[in-house]
């Protein structure tokens, strides 16, 4: 599978993104398994929050390249924030990417996208059902991918939820996108049988608390998608 054109470079199979990164140690052992982009939770309310200036730490630990020779991206996930907000956390942490997981509208972000040109823009949408997708078009020639999480009215993201992937069996939008919500070693396959996504998000799925990752986990990922 080819993924469609994007801003970023992307590798031609699937792209890993590894969020909740909270540890140093951490995330230079899972960059070291084989991840293309790691991303760091700015949103005050998530247990797996982190400060920029943590992130900073920890960004400045990583290797540049992926373990398969493409740029290692540091996405920082942000959910309703300013764009000032977003603009100091980007230059504080090093970020190479932003992840909006709010209710940001098509505006917000075409203002965002303006002020960081150089900077990869992922907008994520939680899929209540196929209606939702008619929400998440309009915004492909903004933003450089789109990410798909599971939909629960109780919080945005990292629930550990899996949806009906079969909704999104035949999407094709014309930039590239991730699959999230409740991916796991033991379920990662199977979710890509029914789906053909640019590239996957996990989260929950390889911790034993939030933002704690189980390395053994992330290995088995590893081992799950190569096998």
């Amino acid at each position: 599978m080819q993924p469609p054109a994007s801003h970023f470079d992307w590798p031609p199979s699937l792209r890993i993104k590894i969020c909740g990164i909270t540890q140093v140690d951490q995330g230079c052992a899972i960059a070291a398994l084989g991840a293309h982009a790691l991303g760091f939770i700015c949103v005050p309310q998530s247990p797996r929050f982190i400060k920029a200036e943590q992130i900073y730490e920890i960004t400045q630990q990583l290797p540049q390249i992926s373990l398969d020779g493409f740029p290692l991206a540091r996405i920082g996930v942000f959910a309703n924030a300013t764009a000032a907000q977003i603009q100091k956390t980007i230059g504080v942490g090093q970020l190479t990417g932003v992840q909006l997981h709010g209710n940001e509208s098509l505006a917000f972000c075409q203002q965002l996208r303006k002020a960081i040109p150089q900077v990869e823009l992922i907008k994520a949408f939680r899929i209540k059902d196929v209606t939702t997708l008619t929400q998440v078009l309009p915004y492909q020639d903004t933003i450089d991918s789109l990410l798909l999480d599971a939909y629960t009215p109780q919080a945005l993201g990292g629930t550990g939820e899996t949806w009906d992937w079969s909704l999104v069996s035949d999407f094709a939008p014309q930039c590239p996108w991730f699959l999230a919500g409740g991916l796991t070693p033991d379920n990662v396959t199977q979710a890509l049988r029914q789906t053909d996504p640019s590239g996957i998000d996990l989260s929950s799925g390889l911790e034993t608390a939030p933002g704690d990752k189980d390395l053994m986990k992330v290995k088995r990922l590893f081992q799950q998608l190569s096998g």
